[in-house]
């Protein structure tokens, strides 16, 4: 095990950051302050002090995030341009989506809804084909799809906020506040982490697996879609007319998407020590032994965990002082925030039991596959069974 955990770190550049930036970093970096400044000289006006604060936030965290992982730099640099380019097309005349040929079949936030639904289930048979075949160039054309996906996921929904305020500005509002936008967001977010993971540690063959949670997500979509019409933009209700929806939601799913791939890692883990304790049983060749070594699956497992910890911690609190000033008090007990309470009292304990305990292997895989059927409970399945303050989220 000593010897695999030292390949890893000598495959991981531990300089520091600064040490690390090249000429493209800085101006990269300057490109990002270009456009925060552009926007906040442009729309201060429409925007309280908390909205000018996201703002700059949001760019010094693109440029960390461009800075630590570099092909962030140009999925984001080609989102941005792409966006722009199809909010100029729109102008102020929302109907050009069915006139303009880009935007009907390629641009709109509809369009690229139904592209990434593509991509995403291409992306993952094509992982799966790369698996089972020891194709290494299909694990790399689904690598591309997936950034892909993941660009036109990003691209629709800032099309879809333009969209919005092009209906009406009382009707404008940054796409998180639904059902259907939320799991566009979980689909991205998810697929990008994963990325970040694939990258870092040459994992393409775990492709297939965590996608699979994204093709549900975009099955979940399409069904939602084509049976509940609700790609529609409505107005938002009072209580999510804030600032805080902005954060608090991002920083959510953040959470949903770690621990969804946390899970998925506890599944390979599982598979990949039933493939290690039956290789006298003809196993030794089998599709398994192609999976990373456990080390590596239980290391990005714990990550992942971690990193969603600290989002959905973040997200919780951030939501207690949007609650305080949407309904006057900090905590309810409604049943979105009871089950919150459970989900991150799950994931406590996992950390707790892995880093004072020393617990690995098989009872912390199980244990992320099982913690995340309650973070799915409490993402959905309280908006289908039980009733709150947040039943603006109800199927």
């Amino acid at each position: 095990m000593s010897v695999i955990q030292n390949e890893l770190q000598h495959q991981i550049d531990t300089r520091p950051l600064f040490a690390r930036l090249k000429t493209f970093d800085w101006i990269f970096a300057l490109v990002v302050a270009g456009g925060v400044i552009y926007a906040w000289s442009d729309f201060s006006g429409l925007m309280d002090i908390y909205e000018i604060a996201i703002l700059f936030g949001t760019g010094i965290a693109m440029v960390i995030l461009g800075w630590s992982h570099k092909p962030m730099r140009l999925f984001m640099l080609i989102v941005a341009a792409t966006s722009l380019i199809a909010i100029s097309v729109y102008g102020d005349d929302l109907t050009r989506r069915e006139s303009n040929f880009f935007l009907k079949y390629l641009l709109s936030g509809q369009s690229a809804t139904m592209w990434i639904s593509a991509l995403f289930v291409q992306a993952t048979l094509t992982y799966f084909f790369g698996l089972f075949m020891r194709s290494e160039f299909s694990n790399k054309v689904a690598t591309s799809m997936t950034w892909t996906a993941a660009a036109m996921g990003l691209i629709g929904l800032l099309v879809r906020w333009r969209e919005s305020y092009l209906i009406s500005y009382d009707v404008g509002h940054i796409p998180v506040s639904n059902l259907y936008e939320v799991f566009i967001l979980f689909a991205v977010i998810t697929s990008l982490i994963y990325l970040y993971y694939e990258a870092r540690y040459k994992i393409r063959a775990l492709g297939g697996f965590v996608l699979l949670v994204i093709s549900a997500a975009v099955g979940f979509l399409l069904w939602y879609t084509f049976d509940r019409q609700a790609n529609e933009i409505q107005p938002l209700v009072p209580a999510l007319q804030s600032y805080w929806m902005k954060i608090h939601v991002p920083a959510n799913f953040i959470g949903y998407g770690c621990f969804a791939l946390a899970a998925m890692m506890g599944v390979t883990w599982l598979l990949r020590d039933y493939h290690d304790r039956n290789t006298a049983n003809n196993f030794k060749d089998s599709v398994l032994s192609y999976l990373p070594e456990p080390v590596v699956i239980d290391e990005i497992m714990y990550k992942a965990i971690s990193l969603g910890f600290a989002f959905f911690t973040l997200a919780t609190v951030l939501g207690a002082v949007w609650a305080a000033e949407a309904w006057g008090g900090y905590w309810s007990w409604d049943p979105k925030e009871t089950w919150a309470l459970i989900v991150w009292l799950n994931y406590a304990a996992w950390l707790h039991m892995r880093l004072t305990k020393g617990w690995r292997g098989a009872p912390m895989a199980w244990w992320s596959v099982a913690g995340f059927f309650v973070t799915l409970f409490a993402f959905l399945g309280v908006n289908m069974f039980l009733s709150g303050l947040h039943s603006y989220g109800e199927l």
